[in-house]
């Protein structure tokens, strides 16, 4: 397999793993890993991983501002996709 398969895999895992730990900390009322931190790993590719986590562990979900952002960024991924697709 490619080494971008790996590196897609690792940042998912990655992203489930962090969405799995800001839920923690915020159960025990502890220091929480920034938004810009969460976001950032679904920009670069941890979309599946995080939204698999946040669907899974309950997290952020109710969150409108932060729903905004992760679906802004999963169509931002598609239209990406698609362009790079049909310009290939």
């Amino acid at each position: 397999m490619s080494i971008l398969f790996y590196c897609i895999l690792f940042l998912n895992v990655f992203a489930f793993i962090q969405i799995a730990y800001d839920k923690r900390l915020a159960i025990k009322n502890k220091k929480r890993i920034s938004e810009k931190a969460l976001l950032g790993i679904v920009f670069f590719g941890g979309t599946i991983g995080s939204g698999l986590a946040m669907l899974i562990f309950k997290h952020k979900t109710s969150k409108i501002s932060y729903l905004w952002k992760f679906w802004g960024i999963v169509f931002l991924q598609i239209s990406v996709g698609f362009f790079w697709i049909y310009t290939a």
